[in-house]
């Protein structure tokens, strides 16, 4: 049995139910959380000691310094090797409205894109280490049925 992902189809056998946190290699920690939490609203929280993530929903960005990662980790950390698409259902244009406030400059968007889920509108953006940040709404269907 197959099952829908985009375009695409998966085996329904998967054994991953979803993302719980990825690793983001920073060149500043701080620059990182200021970004984060000032602009996408994430919660920043220390564990282990002194270790920072940032929470969003019920996943979490991880955050190592270039130079002091924590092991296991990635064969070649480095700043600036993410794209990632984050879901708001905040619309865009008050999202553009406040990347402005912050001077986030957008270097392209609304476009229309797929997502995991359906069609998906974008806007991409970079952060303080030049990972490329893409934020998106589901385009719902508003007719009657």
């Amino acid at each position: 049995m197959m099952s829908d992902c985009g375009d695409r189809k998966v085996p329904s056998q998967c054994f991953i139910l979803r993302m719980d946190h990825l690793v983001l290699t920073v060149k500043s920690i701080e620059d990182t959380m200021a970004f984060y939490s000032g602009v996408l609203g994430m919660e920043i929280i220390t564990f282990k000691g002194n270790r920072k993530a940032l929470c969003f929903g019920s996943q979490k960005f991880n955050l190592h310094e270039a130079g002091k990662e924590f092991e296991p980790k990635a064969h070649k950390p480095v700043p600036g090797s993410i794209d990632i698409c984050l879901i708001t259902e905040t619309p865009l244009e008050q999202l553009m409205e406040h990347l402005k406030v912050w001077e986030v400059t957008i270097e392209e968007g609304p476009v229309t894109r797929t997502g995991a889920s359906g069609p998906i509108t974008s806007i991409y953006f970079r952060d303080p280490d030049r990972n490329l940040i893409e934020l998106s709404n589901y385009i719902t269907d508003s007719k009657p049925h």
